[in-house]
């Protein structure tokens, strides 16, 4: 009789291997952690589970409960009694109970999802797979359920991103398709021509810096934080930051100022520092108005080398401060759209910073300005050290 139960278990562990299937990894592992061996097997109605039977469940990384033919739980698993699955000796999630004893009578295994109110992690539903499997001939019954939570966050976050992003390309690609009927239809009129062209040229410049921003994005999206920085010179990426965005804030009359980054160093990747610091200028810029100044600076403090970029805009509203960092997201859609913004210029700093172990902080005040600070930490001597060996090796013949 054990072998028979053990060779059911083995098959229903590789079916619930198909139920984790885009459940990311590191939930995947924070669930299997949380569960350790119950106590040890409990007795239900003169039922008792057969050994070895618990240390394979304690293995699985799903919230497991072992049923007797009474209903009373003869195992649970940590985190089936953590998400409030099983009080006691007894499975209180009615549909879980009517799933197995249909199960039970007729021994077909059966799966479904459900939502389950879990006051422990706050007022939101937990959703799980569940899967439901008769062990042998005893009566006994097997229920399993995966937390699915996240990987439906995760796919809602998909969709709105897939969503986002096709209207955002739907834009300058309708644009060009316009004009260039436009320009067809006005192939008589040089000036008309000209000046069509001229918009053509600016909404595929639009369409490049999208693409451009969704492959750094994507690059630098849930990257781990770099395991071998190099040491970057703060002076040389607030200099090229400053020239690159230099054009368009002489052209609105608006003063670019550096100071405090002569001399001063970093560890980490100097491309995308200077793309982080980039974007944040080059916003300060869009939303100044004329014969203003946007001031780049640096500051060392005890652990901590901080990048601050202040300009004397508009500032942001509040409500808005939270939600500016995420992929998309416009304070004035009509107004960044109009300056060739993306809505994902914050987002990449964000994640450029993650990358390197560091924050973007943000301090707004709506009509006196806005103030970003990337905050980078402070290398120790043994950093700095490695990097100069680093550079030494390069160097070298």
């Amino acid at each position: 009789m054990q072998g028979e139960l053990l060779a059911a278990l083995t098959g229903i562990i590789g079916l619930v291997a198909g139920v984790a299937v885009g459940v990311l990894a590191g939930s995947f592992f924070r669930a299997g952690a949380a569960e350790r061996p119950a106590p040890a097997p409990q007795r239900g109605n003169g039922t008792t589970l057969p050994p070895g039977i618990a240390e394979v469940l304690s293995a699985l990384p799903s919230s497991a409960v072992v049923l007797d033919s009474a209903d009373r739980v003869l195992r649970a698993s940590s985190a089936a009694r953590a998400f409030g699955l099983v009080r006691g000796e007894e499975l209180v999630i009615d549909e879980l109970l009517g799933l197995a004893r249909r199960v039970r009578r007729d021994g077909v295994i059966r799966e479904t999802e459900i939502e389950v109110a879990v006051r422990k992690f706050g007022p939101d539903a937990t959703s799980f797979a569940v899967r439901v499997a008769p062990l042998g001939g005893t009566g006994l019954v097997l229920v399993l359920a995966e937390d699915q939570t996240e990987h439906r966050r995760v796919e809602a976050v998909r969709r709105d991103f897939v969503a986002n992003i096709s209207h955002e390309l739907k834009t300058p690609v309708g644009a060009l398709s316009l004009l260039a009927e436009t320009v067809q239809d006005a192939s008589d009129d040089p000036e008309a021509v000209r000046r069509f062209t001229d918009r053509m040229q600016t909404e595929a410049s639009r369409l490049t810096a999208l693409i451009q921003d969704l492959i750094t994005l994507s690059r630098i999206q849930g990257a781990e934080p770099m395991a071998e920085p190099t040491r970057v010179d703060l002076g040389a990426v607030v200099d090229e930051a400053l020239d690159a965005v230099r054009m368009p804030a002489d052209a609105n009359g608006i003063e670019l100022v550096g100071s405090g980054a002569e001399g001063i160093t970093v560890l980490g990747d100097e491309g995308l520092l200077g793309t982080a610091l980039r974007n944040l200028i080059a916003n300060a810029v869009s939303y100044s108005p004329k014969d203003t100044r946007v001031a780049v600076s640096v500051a060392v403090t005890r652990s901590t080398v901080d990048i601050s970029v202040a300009d004397q805009g508009i500032g942001i509203p509040q409500q808005d401060l939270e939600r500016i960092f995420e992929r998309f997201y416009r304070v004035d859609a009509a107004r960044s759209r109009a300056t060739g913004g993306t809505g994902l210029g914050l987002a990449i700093v964000k994640h450029i910073m993650t990358h390197h172990r560091g924050e973007v902080t943000v301090w707004s005040k709506e009509g006196s300005g806005s103030t970003f600070t990337l905050r980078l930490p402070r290398p120790d001597d043994r950093g700095l050290d490695a990097a100069r060996n680093t550079d030494r090796q390069e160097a070298a013949p």
